[in-house]
This record gives C-alpha cells, sequence and structure tokens, in this order.
C-alpha cells in the first residue's frame, strides 16, 4: 500500500508555478531540506485569504532568489517533528 504523502510537504500547485517562472528561486528550493521545504509550504498556505497566499508566494520567491533557505519570521512550522 503506498503511503501518501502529508500536505505540508507537497508543494501546492500555485507555488510549483510561480517556482518554475524563477530559475534561480528554483535552484535554492532544489538544494534546501524538506523540512525547509515544508516550512515554506506551510508559511505560504496558513494564510487566511487568498490575497495574502498571492503576497507570500511572490515574497518567498524573492526571498529564495536572493538565497534565503528559510522563510523570514517564521517561528517555525507546526508540523516541525512531525512525519
Amino acid at each position: 500500500m503506498k503511503k501518501s504523502v502529508p500536505a505540508h510537504r507537497v508543494a501546492p500547485k500555485d507555488l510549483k508555478a510561480a517556482l518554475a517562472a524563477a530559475p534561480s528561486a528554483m535552484r535554492v528550493w532544489d538544494t534546501i531540506t524538506p523540512l525547509a521545504k515544508s516550512e515554506w509550504i506551510c508559511w505560504i498556505t496558513s494564510g487566511a485569504k487568498a490575497e495574502t497566499r498571492s503576497i507570500r508566494i511572490e515574497k518567498g520567491i524573492a526571498k529564495l532568489e536572493s538565497g534565503m533557505r528559510r522563510p523570514c519570521c517564521w517561528a517555525g512550522c507546526p508540523h516541525r517533528g512531525v512525519a
């Protein structure tokens, strides 16, 4: 039986599209740890409004392009330590 991947570990379509359109951000994304990816995904998807999510994707891509490996000011993904 195939085990499903938790949602906080799968990049949503809008984030995948933004990464695909930003090769320098994708290069950083490809080098960060699964925990760091989980934190980015959680930070982006935790916004209550679609507008907040869009802003976070835009800011996240810019931060990844600058070499930032974890979301700034994010106390930590609540999934930290959760498999």
